[in-house]
């Protein structure tokens, strides 16, 4: 198969932890060729999507000690040729949050791919309908109580009805913008403020869980299958459990609650084409659903001894 993979610019990767560069090298491992390209270099030209697109050669990471170690150089890069996306046989779709205008024009280009022909993953239009915040909305038996609002009464009011909260900002990664919030804040005023910019923009909150003292878990979900899971614990000096934020990770199982979640979600995603999916779970209550590049992989293979990435190759192989 040949595979294109819309990340960052690559140098800006960690080998040693990005899913992304995971499976990259999971394809290459099982012959495959990876190509790679930017969210800035698509472009619609005879409605097709067409793409500026590199071979890249990756030097596998190892594990040595608990560690993944990278070599360095880790890539090697070929020239660059301008191909239409579906000669490829699977598009990743795997550019960082957030996602603004440019990252939405991105998944409209996308929309070109004929997909009789070619795979794309996350499907665009899936994609743009699941925000990673509002999405987990509609599997209410699912969540932690919430509302989602810009105006400062109703949040108020929310807050003093709950009495320990937590404020999202709606289009945030990696727990960027997250404040923890109770009723009686001298500051309740100008957080609000500044999160919903001055009452113009909506904010989550939730219902505090204190199980987030316990973590954070990530699941990993291929079609609607969960297929490993990771802990993330804060650094303490931090209430966010975010990798990101300086969290740790910690080895870990699937309950038979986060089964169920994980089934509540399962028939939505595959209808909507997402494929590849980390949700978050804190106390038996999705908190979020991760569809843009969701990230993992690298530390649940550590912790567990596993190869998910080279699992979602040979899914996709099967599809072929």
């Amino acid at each position: 198969m040949k595979l294109a993979f819309i990340i960052d610019p690559i140098h800006q990767l960690d080998p040693c932890h990005d899913t992304s560069v995971a499976l990259m090298e999971a394809a290459q491992i099982l012959g495959h060729e990876v190509w790679i390209t930017q969210a800035n270099w698509l472009n619609v030209v005879d409605s097709k999507a067409w793409a500026v697109l590199q071979q890249v050669e990756l030097v596998p990471v190892q594990l040595s000690q608990g560690s993944w170690i990278s070599a360095n150089p880790w890539y090697k890069l070929s020239s660059s040729v301008f191909t239409a996306l579906e000669s490829m046989d699977a598009v990743f779709m795997r550019t960082d949050p957030p996602v603004n205008d440019s990252y939405l024009y991105a998944t409209y280009i996308l929309d070109y791919i004929d997909q009789t022909k070619t795979l794309v993953i996350n499907h665009p239009n899936g994609i743009r309908r699941a925000n990673e915040k509002m999405y987990a909305l509609q599997f209410v038996e699912c969540i932690p109580t919430t509302i989602v609002s810009a105006e400062k009464q109703i949040i108020r009011e929310f807050v003093e009805a709950q009495g320990a909260t937590v404020l999202k900002p709606l289009g945030n990664k990696a727990g960027e913008g997250i404040l923890f919030l109770q009723a009686g804040d001298r500051n309740f005023n100008s957080i609000v403020e500044l999160s919903t910019l001055q009452g113009r923009v909506p904010v989550m909150v939730q219902k505090y869980l204190p199980e987030a003292k316990e973590g954070d878990k990530r699941i990993i979900l291929l079609n609607g299958e969960p297929i490993g899971a990771l802990n993330r614990l804060s650094s303490g000096s931090d209430f966010r459990n975010n990798m990101a934020t300086g969290g740790t990770v910690a080895k870990t199982e699937i309950t038979p609650r986060e089964q169920e979640i994980c089934a509540s979600l399962a028939e939505k995603l595959r209808q909507e084409g997402l494929i590849f999916v980390g949700i978050d779970v804190i106390g038996g209550y999705l908190t979020e659903v991760n569809v843009t590049s969701p990230t993992g992989i690298r530390e649940i293979d550590r912790l567990d001894g596993t190869h998910l990435a080279h699992q979602v190759i040979q899914w996709l192989e099967q599809k072929q």
